[in-house]
């Protein structure tokens, strides 16, 4: 007779294995997608979806059908196009810590399905962006174009430079989000473009530093790999300091934001001097990195809170 016990503990397991199924699944899923890459890039565009409608005087209301496509569009060309990255980079993700568990890798999802759903994904996003206004959907295709095949397949394992030209895509959400509203778009637009462009170096160059073993071992050209922790600190500190005067092009929005704006540029240009000091090179990048995600997650809000009366 069998051991009740036993009985119920193996009941137990197969009742449980279809979550854990579904559970890894989903999992498997938000790594091939980058929800962390979709969810800043989401708050970008949201923010230039919403300044275009404070300069333009309209109302939130008379735009939420076009505001949903947008938010869709953009989240599902970047989902399409990251997911061509995972395909593309399988060779090389099982290097490295962070991208070894990807279904590319471990073959949880046939590579076949993955392919076509980025495919699919990638004209999805294009043909939502299509019904806001023309001017989105070229926007959301240049970013595309340019991080799966300029980034991707082009310059990320021959060139140093990787980063700044990967760089264009992903400061082109807020234009997309400008242009669903105001196609002719303003200068205000382009400077969220350049505070993005320039943000993109210095964030990643801090996660360069963190990851320089593993970046150097799948053979891939990264700035600390090849120049080392000296010169990319340098060039970190370059950029933060390019973003000092940016928010001036932004006094329309006020002196709160302007404040605001300042102090975040001015703590993370002091704390990327302090680098040069500190011992512990890849504590500091930790510090860099964490100090960049809170800058473009801050500085976004703030333009958002800034203007919050006026579109309603």
């Amino acid at each position: 007779m069998d051991n009740p016990r036993t009985v119920e503990t193996a009941s137990s397991q197969l009742i449980s294995k279809p979550d854990v199924r579904e559970s890894s699944l989903l999992a498997d899923i938000k790594s091939l997608i980058k929800v962390g890459i979709i969810n800043s890039n989401l708050i970008t565009a949201f923010a230039g979806f919403w300044l275009a409608l404070y300069f333009t005087g309209s109302s939130f209301f008379d735009y939420w059908a076009t505001f949903l496509l947008t938010m869709a569009g953009t989240a599902t060309v970047i989902a399409g196009g990251c997911i061509i990255n995972n395909w593309y980079d399988r060779d090389i993700d099982p290097i490295m810590t962070r991208t070894r568990k990807r279904p590319t890798v471990t073959g949880t999802i046939p590579l076949p399905v993955i392919k076509y759903s980025g495919i699919a994904l990638s004209a999805l996003g294009a043909v939502l962006l299509l019904f806001t206004t023309w001017q989105a959907a070229a926007f959301g295709v240049f970013g595309w174009f340019v991080y799966v095949v300029l980034y991707t397949m082009w310059s990320k394992r021959k060139y140093t430079i990787n980063t700044v030209i990967g760089s264009f895509s992903g400061a082109v959400p807020p234009l997309i989000g400008w242009a669903a509203v105001e196609p002719s778009l303003r200068s205000e637009a382009f400077i969220l473009f350049l505070i993005m462009f320039i943000w993109q170096t210095p964030h990643f160059l801090a996660l360069a530093m963190k990851k320089r073993d593993e970046y150097k071992e799948a053979g891939i050209p990264m700035l600390p790999v090849v120049h080392g922790f000296k010169m990319t600190k340098r060039q970190i500190v370059v950029y933060v300091a390019c973003l000092l005067p940016l928010p001036i092009y932004l006094a329309s929005l006020g002196k709160v934001f302007l404040i605001v704006a300042f102090l975040l540029s001015f703590g993370w240009l002091i704390l990327g001097l302090a680098g040069f000091f500190m011992k512990n090179d890849y504590k500091w990048a930790t510090w860099m990195f964490v100090y960049s995600l809170n800058y473009m997650t801050i500085i976004f809000l703030a333009m958002v809170l800034v203007t919050l009366p006026f579109p309603f």
